[in-house]
């Protein structure tokens, strides 16, 4: 099984990476834009996109998490104030959300979306990486290789019917065990670095700026030395 996507690299480097040019469902705003790198079970979504223009959608057609690594692209819900967005943040677009999408010049980010059919968070929700930290549950010690961490995270959209949450998270440095990661998980470092460990000892090195997309099931162990800080999007997938 694949251990971890990378979707995007804050150096510039080349990614290993396959990617594949597709809509993500019906109506998708982004469908001549969009790279898909994972696509698996309760239709979730992962990967990059590169655009310039404008779009006018009056119900988004599924619930997206974009964070920009280059560029500027700017949000506007129905009734609400511009999002600008640049560089390092990054947005919930709830779904049947009315929204203008505006890019003045070429922006690029990574996206992790899924389907709802029954949708009940519309609007649009920034990610902050100075979030309103609340501490989180830390990892039980039979998965981990030294002292427990701290962990913190700032849950700010969560959307019942597709099993899907995102926000902020942070941690002091530990060491964890491989193991079969529990859940669909997206992540944009935004503080700190981490590597991840394969079952077969090869280790994938990601740093601040760095996008990546682990799928539920995935061997993958963790080993950070500094502060990690990432925007997440999760989803516990029907076995």
């Amino acid at each position: 099984m694949t251990l971890a996507l990378v979707l995007h690299r804050a150096d510039g480097a080349p990614v290993s990476t396959s990617f594949r040019k597709a809509a993500f469902g019906k109506n998708d705003p982004f469908a001549r834009q969009r790279e898909i790198a994972w696509e698996g079970p309760d239709a979730m979504s992962a990967g990059r996109i590169s655009f310039i223009g404008e779009l006018d959608v009056t119900s988004y057609p599924h619930i997206e998490t974009l964070v920009v690594s280059e560029g500027e692209l700017t949000l506007t819900a129905d009734g609400s104030a511009p999002l600008v967005l640049g560089p390092q943040t990054g947005a919930v677009i709830g779904c049947g959300t009315s929204l203008r999408i505006v890019a003045g010049s070429r922006v690029q980010f990574s996206f992790c979306a899924a389907a709802c059919d029954k949708p009940t968070q519309r609007g649009l929700v920034p990610l902050r990486a100075d979030a309103d930290f609340k501490p989180s549950r830390s990892l039980p010690a039979e998965a981990l290789l030294g002292p427990a961490p701290e962990c913190r995270s700032d849950n700010v959209f969560t959307e019942d019917a597709a099993g899907y949450s995102a926000g902020t998270w942070d941690s002091t440095p530990y060491h964890r065990i491989v193991r079969p990661h529990r859940q669909n998980e997206f992540m944009h470092l935004v503080a700190g670095s981490v590597r991840f460990a394969a079952p077969d000892g090869s280790v994938l090195s990601m740093g601040t700026g760095d996008a990546l997309f682990v799928p539920q099931g995935a061997a993958v162990g963790w080993e950070s030395s500094d502060r990690v800080a990432k925007f997440f999007v999760v989803q516990a997938a029907q076995a």
